[in-house]
């Protein structure tokens, strides 16, 4: 028990995951192609499936994202409150609203134009001529005019019920305004807030400590029921998109890091180790936001000025992972189909991938709607996504884990170039870990 304690809540989750990773794969090996496994009681006979699988594992993991869910749309609005309060000129929120927009989509782009280089470079598709053997069926995804619209809400308490980022950013940006502008009663207000940001940050620890178990979960449910065999006939598809997301993340990010900042990378991939971990795991950058936000803020040393706005924001359209997948996809299937795509289509692609990325919500499957859209653009088949669908889920989990982590690396340039950021935070590698443990037995111990 003292042993396990003693771990950090990197490790944890890390065990939690390999943990689930070997219960799942025993389970597929137990109960092949979807079977049961029945044992028989007494009383009556168990059905393994019903009470493990879909019974603990399935209520445990979807309890965790719930949890993790419930977290956001009070998290981001009152940290980006507090963020806003506490500026001392609110036009710098213009300057810094620009900034980040702009990184984000520099290296979105970048993340696109890498994807489309390296699968043109191996031809994943080439000679393959598979069939669809499933179809797909795309909403249809908001113009770039309804993104800009939809950016305002008409009802703000919609806007937290349905969950929708970029409104409540909006929202949260504005109320802060007006408390900063509204003098002594809204200091009041600002200092109500400021109190609920410690407790709703205290509410993301406890959360995060139980997160070994959710993880665990997640994954044994996942790998109880991943069809291995799906990964034959696409393995070169899924080695390219998993080689591009792995450049990105550990040449792309760590490059202009250094090149703006002069930080250490290694030291960034050891404070964001843990953020990226929730990421994979859930494949979701909102689910992830509570997590992202303390790691910024506790561990990295970005002020909540910055980082809640950044993070938020991020979540919603810092699709670099998405707009990898996308990349190598629509090369892949161009070359399925044997349509040539000319130097405007991959032009069209990069620039549809790269805009449309602001329209999309961080959770898991939203890729494949942005992809149709891309595909519409140049001309190729929509029913081409049903070839990849089988291997998305793990390349989700993936790209989500690389959203998250330029979410952060864009968090601290912002952070140091608006002199928001403590770089002794940032280099001590303790920074934060005191936060992760609470003593459930002792709960009035300080």
């Amino acid at each position: 028990m003292s042993k396990i304690q003693t771990l950090s809540l990197t490790n944890r989750i890390i065990i939690g995951m390999a943990t689930g990773f070997v219960i799942g794969q025993f389970l597929q090996w137990l109960m092949p192609d979807g079977s049961d496994f029945i044992i028989p009681l007494y009383i009556a006979d168990l059905s393994l499936r019903d009470f493990l699988v879909d019974g603990v594992f399935n209520i445990g993991g979807a309890i965790f994202i719930s949890s993790l869910r419930m977290l956001v749309v009070p998290l981001v609005f009152i940290s980006l409150v507090c963020g806003t309060c506490s500026l001392q000129d609110t036009s710098k929120l213009g300057r810094i609203g620009g900034k980040t927009i702009g990184l984000y989509l520099l290296t979105t782009a970048i993340a696109i134009s890498f994807a489309m280089f390296l699968a043109l470079l191996i031809s994943p598709g080439e000679g393959v001529n598979m069939e669809a053997s499933t179809t797909f069926a795309s909403r249809e995804a908001p113009s770039l005019a309804q993104v800009f619209i939809q950016m305002f809400p008409n009802n703000p308490f919609t806007a937290f019920a349905e969950g929708n980022m970029l409104q409540i950013i909006v929202f949260a940006l504005l109320f802060g305004i007006a408390t900063v502008l509204a003098g002594k009663p809204g200091e009041r207000v600002a200092a109500f807030f400021e109190d609920m940001n410690v407790v709703i940050m205290r509410l993301v620890t406890i959360l995060m400590n139980l997160a070994p178990y959710g993880v665990f979960c997640l994954m044994a449910t996942l790998f109880t029921d991943l069809a291995w065999s799906t990964f034959g006939n696409l393995i070169i598809y899924f080695l390219v998109v998993l080689s591009a997301l792995f450049a990105h993340a550990f040449i792309t990010y760590p490059v202009i890091l250094k090149v703006m900042t002069g930080l250490s990378p290694i030291i960034f991939f050891k404070k964001v180790k843990a953020a990226a971990l929730f990421a994979f795991s859930t494949a979701s950058s909102n689910a992830t936001i509570p997590v992202t936000l303390e790691t910024a803020t506790k561990k990295m040393g970005v002020k909540n000025t910055i980082a809640s706005f950044t993070v938020p924001l991020g979540s919603t359209i810092n699709m670099d992972g998405t707009a990898i997948m996308q990349g190598v996809a629509t090369v892949f299937i161009a070359q399925v189909f044997n349509v040539d795509l000319t130097l405007s289509d991959y032009l069209m692609v990069i620039l549809t991938a790269t805009l449309a990325s602001i329209g999309t919500a961080g959770v898991p499957g939203v890729g494949l709607i942005m992809l149709a859209m891309v595909l519409d653009q140049v001309g190729l088949p929509v029913e081409g996504i049903g070839l990849i669908i089988g291997v998305d889920r793990i390349l989700d989990m993936t790209r989500t884990a690389v959203n998250v982590t330029g979410d952060s690396m864009v968090t601290i340039i912002i952070g140091k170039t608006e002199d928001q950021f403590d770089e002794q935070v940032f280099n001590n590698e303790d920074a934060g870990s005191e936060i992760e443990e609470i003593d459930f037995h002792h709960l009035n111990s300080k």
